[in-house]
């Protein structure tokens, strides 16, 4: 199997941040990602590639699913669009059965997409690893540390060693 998939929901900034928290993340590429068929438009996603025997897809997808609005249909989902980007037929078949189901942990209907990944542009260098080389800034006080106290509260054994310290306190 491809160790890698990719992840689009909100901004990648956060989306980022969470998967570099995360032990068994060995690179997140921070970008936009197209699809296919009416899903060609590139919208703000990462790439996350793991390691299959330190954290599964199963846990990266369902970490995905509750660190975004993924059952929010919002007027934002061009730019921000809720999506599992497959690499594989076998990664395709597997994120469509973890999504159904981790269904029963939401209120609402999961709307996120799983969807074949077509292309990727990567984000410029100066927002590249955002939330590492600006913590304090009020974006990441705003919408990335609660992101990361969800995972620390939620997903604790997932952390790595040197998890972010400043909203974990």
């Amino acid at each position: 199997m491809i160790n890698k998939i990719a992840f689009g929901g909100g901004c990648h900034w956060c989306t980022e941040a969470v998967f570099q928290a995360l032990n068994g993340v060995n690179k997140v590429e921070q970008g936009f990602v197209a699809s296919t068929d009416h899903n060609t438009a590139f919208s703000e996603a990462v790439i996350v590639h793991f390691n299959p025997e330190t954290i599964t897809l199963d846990s990266l997808i369902q970490i995905h699913l509750h660190t975004h609005k993924s059952t929010s249909n919002h007027s934002m989902r061009n730019k921000y669009r809720s999506a599992i980007y497959y690499f594989s037929e076998a990664q395709h078949t597997k994120a469509q059965t973890i999504v159904s189901q981790l269904q029963s942990e939401f209120d609402a209907p999961i709307i996120t997409k799983t969807l074949p990944f077509k292309d990727f542009k990567p984000s410029e260098v100066q927002f590249k690893n955002y939330y590492k080389n600006n913590p304090n800034k009020p974006f990441c006080k705003t919408y990335i540390h609660p992101k990361l106290k969800l995972l620390q509260a939620k997903f604790s054994k997932h952390l790595t060693d040197n998890h972010h310290p400043n909203p974990i306190k």
